[in-house]
């Protein structure tokens, strides 16, 4: 729930001294991108930003930040948010991806955004107040493209106590960027001597100034309290003279002096409200019992006590930062006691009026360790999902034994830790919950007991996967099969939104050794394949499909394949629908069946129901371009250039490598080879880096043979051979061949290299990384293709004939599928393509011509 007077700026009452020249530096903002006032605590930043976005004559759209907003959803919600209440349609397609959670909204919202922005006609300002608070790398690299593509009438304004860890000397360089450091915050002597005489009413000798900013540096927050404690002074002089140290010790000292003169009453509601964020009479009141609270609000705003409307009506207020800590410092110090009972009182007033995820962080402060797990827990669903980094936090701040009896909330936490990438946390979390769940025999009931052994094993699974330990994944997939042999929720759970290019979806894109592969995927085939209800079965048929068509074995691959498109329990689930398509396709494009590819990919289209469809759309667009080039058709591949909105100087993220490299593959066809070589090094470079190696082969491939086609050889078989070499231990065969006439030219020119010119590629003698064998290997498998394409298209293939024969006996098409273990459909397919060979309408006229042809 995103609080309304976060996006409100913050109420001016006056400004303390009127500053012309940062006003005018503030205005030059309007012709750069970016704006960064940048001091620490007290130097006046919010309240220049505040006059000048009252008076700078457009809508400025006001975010003020703090800790809670450290996450990605949250922070680029409450962006979005506040320039909605400008303009009020804006930001619904943002709202919509920040929705589907963190892995769908880094991809997309950004971008959503931007065109928002782009499609607005009049000058647009951001301000975001604190933006030091915001420390997730994920936000900061989003932020860096958000810099990147803002339009030119979008102006952002930051303000922030730390430089900006983002690179901006690229800005810089074009005028993009202005910084206002603190040594132009700092009063000059002459506004001190304003300052004191009409703002403070204080009149001061100009020598009593001057060593005020000697000792102050010119410090606004110092100066004000130095204000409020020589009102109350009988001696000016000394008092001026006690002030001393560095910067945070004035401020300690000041904050003393003022609040020492306050009414038990006065200072005991400073104290206990100092944990509020944000304040209005009726949680002040729940916080400290003063029924008069809001006199006290009115009375601490009278004296310029840094306390900050933050709205018109004087409803709702937040103390300055700097108060803010002195105080908790000194609550804490004080009576530890108070602070465990303010934050808790604070937490039951939050909870009561709806406001959970702020009753979490006080429940949590002030050690009510049950209710924020009782809090967390009810919408644990919901923050898995979206506020994965919130939900992190919190739960790193529970003792270990906080949920304990809680499998299922231990559980969630450990697909939080997976999700954010925090694998080894994930990993000592899974063994002690092991361990834990397992001594909890008997304690339990049996069903409870067994079922949290399995999804404890699940993820056992998980984290031995990620180490790519196939072995011990399958030991504990054998432990998810005894506990709960109906598997594990957490096997489908998020299945039907988008993650893009998943190393848990796409098995072969993660684990590198095929041949471990091979054994682990048969096994699991065999066993989960034969289930009923069992949708993660799918994804492991997927799996061994894509790896025998890889190894050239289609018969085979087609049999799995099929065995996957015919199980009714994938529905629900987009993700592993998608995969089963798209191995499928491949599969049936390389057995000579174009129609049936192209049918699946439409098929899919179809059957996908999810929040996320448009998502899902992009990538199974990208691979009808791919199928549409292998078919030899670039009709269909160009229009999708001209629509997908990529780029070749977009940063390429792991979750998209299949549409980029979609992409490059389709601008190389496009003649654009400088742009596709550029999109191909940086996926290289990525692909290299998280160790990927089935799609650095394809990324090197598909780079040697636009080389190829571009006319540089040596350069191309340069690529091949880094391709080659790393293919060879495990066996790749497709991803060379798929390539067609032009692989064959560039095998064909490697087999003259190794036989004579080894010098063309750097080495010597006639030593090379890669055997003739293979290579020969390669090249057989290329002639069958081709004689096979060339074939007469009258004569049935392999698998029409077996059909065929099975007619002759008598066969159902549904006693067919199952003979051959493939999807009735795939029947149906392939006994028309029959009829149509032998050129006859019924089974019975198929079987008296299949002599012709057989």
């Amino acid at each position: 729930m995103i609080i309304s007077t976060k996006l409100r700026i913050p109420h001016v009452r006056k400004a303390l001294v009127t500053r012309p020249a940062l006003m005018r530096k503030l205005n030059e903002g309007m012709k750069s991108k970016l704006t960064l006032v940048s001091a620490q605590a007290g130097y006046g930043k919010t309240t220049l930003l505040s006059e000048w976005a009252n008076q700078c004559g457009v809508f400025a759209a006001w975010v003020s930040l703090d800790q809670r907003d450290n996450d990605f959803t949250q922070f680029w919600g409450l962006v979005t948010a506040s320039i909605q209440l400008g303009v009020p349609d804006f930001g619904k397609a943002v709202h919509n991806y920040l929705e589907k959670g963190p892995s769908v909204a880094m991809e997309h919202a950004i971008p959503a955004l931007l065109n928002e922005l782009n499609e607005l006609t009049d000058e647009q300002v951001i301000v975001l107040d604190d933006f030091h608070c915001i420390e997730l790398p994920a936000i900061h690299q989003s932020f860096i493209y958000f810099l990147d593509h803002l339009p030119p009438h979008i102006h952002l304004y930051l303000a922030s106590r730390t430089d900006l860890t983002i690179p901006t000397a690229r800005f810089l360089a074009k005028g993009d960027y202005q910084r206002i450091p603190t040594h132009e915050l700092r009063f000059h002597l002459d506004e001190g001597i304003v300052f004191f005489r009409e703002t403070a009413d204080l009149l001061l000798t100009v020598e009593q100034v001057t060593e005020l900013f000697h000792q102050t540096e010119g410090w606004i927050s110092g100066l004000q309290l130095a204000a409020i404690s020589l009102k109350r002074s009988e001696n000016i002089t000394e008092t001026i003279r006690r002030f001393s140290g560095r910067q945070q010790h004035i401020s300690d000292y000041l904050l003393e002096e003022v609040l020492q003169y306050q009414s038990e009453s006065t200072f005991t509601f400073l104290l206990e409200t100092s944990v509020l964020s944000r304040m209005n009479q009726s949680i002040c009141q729940a916080v400290t019992g003063q029924e008069n609270s809001q006199e006290q609000l009115e009375k601490l705003e009278k004296m310029n006590l840094f306390l900050i409307p933050l709205d018109d009506q004087r409803e709702w207020y937040r103390y300055h930062q700097l108060l803010s800590d002195f105080l908790q410092h000194h609550l804490l110090q004080r009576d530890r006691g108070l602070w465990i009972r303010s934050h808790l009182r604070a937490a039951n007033w939050l909870e009561d009026h709806g406001l959970d995820e702020e009753a979490i962080e006080h429940y949590l402060e002030g050690e009510q360790f049950a209710d924020a797990v009782r809090l967390i827990e009810k919408h644990l669903h919901r923050l898995v999902q979206s506020r994965s980094v919130a939900l992190h936090r919190w739960v790193s701040r529970l003792p270990d034994n906080a949920f304990a009896h809680k499998p299922m909330m231990e559980m969630f936490y450990i697909s939080v830790l997976l999700g954010v990438g925090e694998w080894e946390a994930a990993s000592r979390r899974v063994e002690q919950a092991a361990a834990r769940f397992e001594a909890m025999q008997g304690t339990w009931g049996d069903t409870e007991w067994k079922r949290a052994m399995g999804n404890i094993s699940f993820f056992c699974s998980i984290i031995a996967y990620l180490q790519k330990d196939l072995a011990k994944t399958s030991d504990d997939f054998e432990r998810v099969e005894q506990y709960i042999p109906e598997g594990s929720f957490f096997q489908t759970m998020g299945r039907n939104r988008y993650q893009g290019y998943d190393l848990f979806d796409d098995h072969l894109a993660y684990i590198n050794d095929l041949h471990a592969a091979q054994a682990f995927l048969e096994k699991w085939s065999s066993i989960l394949g034969s289930k009923e209800s069992y949708p993660f079965a799918g994804l492991v048929l997927a799996s061994y499909s894509k790896l025998l068509y890889e190894w050239n074995r289609l018969e085979e691959a087609e049999r799995y394949a099929s065995q996957a498109l015919q199980r009714r329990d994938l529905l629900p689930y987009a993700r592993i629908l998608q995969q089963v398509a798209f191995s499928a396709s491949r599969i049936q494009q390389a057995l000579g069946h174009a129609d049936r590819a192209s049918e699946l990919l439409s098929q899919v289209k179809l059957q996908i129901d999810s929040p996320d469809y448009e998502l899902f759309l992009l990538n199974i667009e990208a691979e009808q371009a791919c199928l549409s080039l292998r078919q030899g058709s670039s009709e269909y591949a160009m229009d999708w250039l001209g629509r997908c909105g990529l780029s070749h100087t977009d940063e390429i993220s792991m979750n998209r490598v299949q549409e980029y490299l979609a992409f490059a593959r389709v601008l190389a066809v496009c003649e654009r080879t400088e742009n596709a070589l550029h999109v191909l090094e940086r996926l290289h470079r990525l692909l290299s880096k998280e160790d990927r190696l089935r799609d650095r082969i394809k990324v090197l491939v598909l780079h040697s043979v636009t080389l190829q086609r571009s006319g540089h050889t040596k350069a191309a078989l340069v690529k091949l051979e880094a391709a080659l070499q790393l293919a060879e231990p495990e066996g790749y065969i497709r991803s060379f061949i798929d390539e067609g006439g032009v692989m064959k030219e560039l095998l064909s020119a490697y087999v003259n290299v190794q036989q004579g010119q080894a010098g063309l590629l750097g080495h010597t003698g006639h030593s090379f990384p890669v055997t003739p064998a293979y290579v020969k290997q390669l090249l057989q498998a290329l002639q069958l293709v081709s004689a096979k394409e060339h074939a007469p298209k009258g004569r049935l293939t392999e698998q029409e004939t077996n059909i065929l024969l099975l007619i002759a006996e008598g066969l159902s098409n549904k006693e067919i599928s199952r003979r051959l273990n493939i999807a009735d459909e795939t029947v149906k397919y392939h006994l028309k393509n029959v009829y149509r060979k032998l050129g006859v309408n019924n089974r019975v006229q198929a079987v008296q011509q299949s002599q012709k042809f057989t």
